[in-house]
């Protein structure tokens, strides 16, 4: 447990976030060991391997879409504490059953998969319900706009440096240990989590339970206020558009770096861990920034600034000033993810908190899932071989959708500019 002498905001986000940083790092070891386990054994040398591999994502996506928007209603109604406590217990004892499993070596492919499918689904399913509820405590625990959005830019900030320690040591992991220790420590930093929450002190109005709810009707309740706040409408829209812009750069971004950049593909990563590094430095300066401009300024010119880099991004033609302006971009990028939290956290009663997450999330997820299938259908076939030139420049099939998408970005930010209220209440 963190030391009384070890405070980031206080006492008790602190402890939020000792928890967070251990079962972060073993959730991205887990993942990564998952997807080369399925890849590199369970279906070794078959020509669907890829399509199994994939089958582990969709179980992702499916439990954040099916059960992200229901859970919602139950973290309104249920004490946060305990719902956070128990969603650790469940995810730590799936990732036992698994590790079990996974020792059956005599099991058919198939329902080796369907295991594995199963098992991602459950514990992604138990995410939605620990997400949200972590999600309304920081908000119970960590007072004022500035605060809120430090808290938030330290959690991005963690997560981007989970993803960038954790898939390391996975292969090591799988190739030298076997996959059954990833496993173990995932379930480890579960029970390292539980332990961290279980001494959060709670303010009693956010602590206590409610009556068992009338998911149908409540869950119509909360779309209801929802679809009435013209700020997280605002917002919702806001980051649809961006998902659809950044998930086709995402997507579509080892193609430009091989092509147009010149890169070799072992070079990619380079990209990757530049990107990285500008999230986490975006992250941990968002506090400043939301402090010094306030969330909703630091919203809208943090799009229009990403979305400017980003087109300067799909212009540059040498790995040097690629990663320099794909760095840069990630900081405003950082900065505005940041800042929506403490924008919602001011707008929404707390006894709405768990469905509005459970609405903002999966809508976000689902339009980045979009995006990620349109970009490739985009550079394979609907701009295949396509080459123009436009006020001097020349565009080709992936540098013509980065440019896109960084005018989308841009426009977002207009948007957000004219559309956000002044007020976040």
């Amino acid at each position: 447990m963190p030391s009384s002498r070890f405070h980031l905001i206080n006492r008790d986000f602190t402890r939020l976030w000792t928890g967070q940083a251990v079962s972060t790092v073993g959730d991205y070891v887990f993942d990564t060991t998952l997807t080369l386990w399925v890849a590199t054994e369970v279906a070794r040398g078959k020509p669907w391997a890829p399509v199994a591999v994939s089958g582990v994502l969709l179980s992702v996506g499916a439990a954040v879409l099916l059960v992200g928007p229901l859970a919602g209603v139950f973290v309104d109604r249920w004490n946060r504490k305990r719902t956070m406590l128990r969603s650790e217990l469940v995810r730590g004892g799936l990732v036992a059953a698994l590790l079990l499993f996974s020792l059956a070596h005599g099991l058919p492919v198939g329902l080796r998969l369907a295991g594995i499918y199963l098992a991602v689904f459950a514990l992604n399913a138990a995410g939605q319900f620990f997400a949200p509820a972590r999600f309304a405590t920081v908000g119970a625990v960590v007072a004022g706009e500035a605060d809120r959005a430090r808290a938030a830019g330290i959690g991005q900030a963690t997560t981007g440096a989970a993803s960038i320690i954790g898939p390391p040591l996975a292969a090591p992991l799988l190739f030298t240990v076997g996959v059954q220790w990833a496993m173990a420590l995932n379930a480890l930093s579960y029970l390292f989590s539980y332990l961290a929450i279980r001494s959060v002190r709670v303010p009693a109005s956010e602590a206590s339970a409610g009556a068992a709810p009338r998911v149908w009707r409540e869950l119509g309740s909360g779309l209801r206020f929802y679809a009435g706040h013209r700020l997280l409408v605002v917002l919702l829209a806001v980051s649809v558009i961006t998902q659809i812009g950044m998930g086709a750069v995402n997507t579509l971004n080892v193609f430009f770096v091989t092509g147009q950049l010149h890169a070799t593909s072992g070079e990619y990563g380079f990209i990757s861990m530049a990107f990285g590094a500008g999230s986490i430095l975006g992250a941990l300066l968002a506090g400043r920034a939301v402090g010094l401009v306030g969330a909703r300024s630091a919203v809208w010119l943090g799009l229009v600034l990403t979305g400017v880099l980003v087109f300067g991004y799909s212009r540059q033609s040498s790995l040097l000033t690629g990663v320099l302006l794909l760095t840069l971009a990630a900081v405003p990028a950082a900065v505005l993810n940041t800042a929506v939290s403490p924008l919602i956290l001011g707008s929404t009663p707390s006894e709405y908190l768990g469905r509005v997450i459970a609405v903002f999330n999966p809508a976000s997820q689902l339009a980045g899932m979009v995006s990620v299938a349109a970009a490739g259908w985009l550079a394979a076939t609907g701009l295949a071989g396509f080459h123009g030139e436009l006020a001097g420049l020349h565009f080709g099939p992936v540098d013509t959708v980065f440019a896109v998408s960084g005018l989308l970005v841009v426009l977002a930010g207009c948007y957000a500019a004219v559309a956000l209220p002044r007020r976040s209440g």
